[in-house]
């Protein structure tokens, strides 16, 4: 193909750009292939997407692609009003729910290929953000257009963290059956003719976890946004201040480590403490640990706070941590990174492939290691030379690799490669299935997951 313009067709099942990489990952995507002249139209459901707005993105867009909302604020796994059910699928979703698994990648894929069917010849790429459900299998003629899919990670290692980290038999149970959908998702991976992910670390785990050929996979680095997460002198370092961004109790997000290396810090430091961008879980293991230490006036959870804010936050600290046990990039390391703020981030995952050697852009601890947080942390709070090195290093790096720019370059030539690989008179990849077996299987999961 020639460079002109493509006609994108951009799904995410879940769009929120503040709790979340994938929404985030929407969000700056979208308007850096719109900046590259191209036209994207976001297809996605609750809670949608937040589109950026300018006069150089005239071709960026929103469709609403509503499902029934089962996890909304302020009623999660409500059960919806007679009047709201439009079709199968939506009883198929409240099914699922009501038997204790995650219906919304499959029933989001359903909605999507009849909505892209419906709409035939309109785009020239459909890109998936990791739905991975069975509606999205067949093909060009099932959906179309080509079909280039991102897997952020294998959600399957969310699943095993979980499992780990539970207490008891019920909770496993619970665990295995919310995370049912993991097995559609294989199906579907290892079918797909073009899959993008966004580190090395990832590809790795997508061949070994999800069985798809290497071959089909390619790695495009995400990045921060380097014109808001910049660094700005003219903002007070608070002292003692370490900023992490977390869901609370999420295993793989390692916070209880993180608070229990903060007890350590406060024996020699007693002013650090610890802002976390995130929700608070009033029960659970990070709560419990906060009282155990007796930190409750150490540290604060702030959400919902617009970029300007997060950006302000993260400069004002004297230190930035990623105690994760996994990522599968780990967003909230480069745009510290980006600010200029220090970083202390573990060794899980592609944590290091963003982060960078230990010392010279970070320092580095092993994932799950409290003693070894609290010494990085120690370390950087009574060092401003060092800080002041690290910060300068880091943003180094993530201008040099990880930015939203460079992403949109390296998505839109996968994006040409599929069509190519799509035009008439090239073989069909065996691993593609026809719309007669993808109705088959969506069948066969739905019944089992109602």
């Amino acid at each position: 193909m020639t460079a002109e313009s493509l006609r994108i067709a951009l799904l995410t099942y879940k769009g929120n750009p503040f709790c979340g990489g994938q929404g985030v990952y929407v969000r700056h995507l979208s308007r850096e292939l719109a900046r590259l002249g191209h036209r994207v139209e976001v297809i996605g459901a609750q809670p949608y997407p937040v589109l950026d707005e300018g006069e150089d993105l005239a071709g960026l867009s929103l469709t609403e692609l509503p499902s029934l909302d089962l996890y909304r604020s302020p009623d999660p796994f409500r059960t919806p009003g007679r009047g709201e059910y439009r079709d199968w699928i939506d009883a198929a979703e409240v099914a699922t729910m009501w038997t204790g698994g995650f219906p919304e990648p499959l029933t989001f894929s359903l909605r999507a290929r009849r909505h892209l069917q419906a709409r035939r010849g309109r785009f020239d790429v459909v890109h998936d953000n990791q739905t991975l459900g069975y509606g999205l299998l067949g093909g060009p003629d099932a959906l179309g257009a080509p079909l280039v899919t991102t897997i952020h990670h294998p959600i399957t290692v969310d699943r095993q963290l979980e499992l780990d980290a539970a207490a008891h038999w019920r909770r496993r149970l619970s665990v295995r059956r919310w995370y049912a959908f993991t097995r559609m998702q294989k199906r579907v991976a290892r079918r797909l003719p073009s899959v993008l992910t966004v580190s090395g670390t990832s590809r790795d785990e997508i061949v070994q976890h999800l069985g798809v050929e290497e071959k089909r996979v390619s790695v495009v680095h995400i990045g921060a946004d380097t014109d808001l997460f910049s660094p700005d002198p003219a903002v007070p370092e608070v002292p003692g201040r370490i900023v992490t961004t977390s869901s609370a109790d999420v295993p793989l997000k390692g916070l209880v480590f993180l608070v229990e290396a903060l007890a350590k810090v406060r024996a020699e430091q007693p002013d650090a403490h610890l802002v976390v961008v995130g929700k608070r879980a009033e029960d659970g293991p990070v709560a419990q640990a906060i009282e155990r230490y007796g930190l409750e006036d150490a540290v604060r959870f702030v959400k919902g706070i617009s970029d300007p804010e997060l950006v302000g936050l993260v400069r004002s600290a004297q230190v930035a941590c990623v105690p994760s046990l996994y990522e599968g990039f780990s967003l909230p390391a480069a745009e510290a990174m980006a600010t200029g703020t220090p970083l202390v981030a573990t060794t899980g995952g592609a944590i290091p492939e963003v982060a960078g050697p230990d010392g010279e852009t970070c320092l580095a601890v092993p994932a799950g290691d409290a003693g070894a947080l609290a010494a990085a942390l120690l370390r950087l709070l009574g060092d401003a030379t060092l800080r002041a090195r690290l910060g300068a290093a880091g943003r180094a790096r993530v201008l040099a690799r990880f930015t939203w720019a460079r992403a949109a370059q390296g998505t839109a030539e996968l994006y040409r490669a599929a069509i190519d690989a799509a035009a008439p008179g090239t073989p069909v990849r065996p691993n593609q299935t026809t719309p007669q077996e993808t109705s088959q299987e969506t069948s066969q999961e739905s019944r089992a997951t109602c």
